[in-house]
């Protein structure tokens, strides 16, 4: 991903969200995953995708067991 890209979807998830904590890092090496961060929390890699000549972005956010509040329901 270029820089460029890499502002403009951290634009649109910053408006999106509300939150103008959201940060996407560019990797040190090139072939590294793009990192997004809240604040300093990291929450997930950003993707490019390009099939065909249609250009999308997916990010995966995986969600730790331990970092969910008690379930109340046991």
């Amino acid at each position: 991903m270029t820089r460029s890209e890499v502002a403009r979807v951290q634009s649109y998830l910053r408006k999106i969200f509300g939150n103008n904590g959201i940060e996407i890092d560019m990797p040190e090496k090139t072939g590294q995953p793009v990192e997004v961060r809240v604040d300093s929390e990291f929450i997930g890699v950003l993707h490019r995708d390009d099939e065909e000549g249609e250009v999308s972005y997916s990010m995966m956010m995986s969600i730790l067991e331990e970092d969910l509040p008690p379930d109340l329901s046991r």
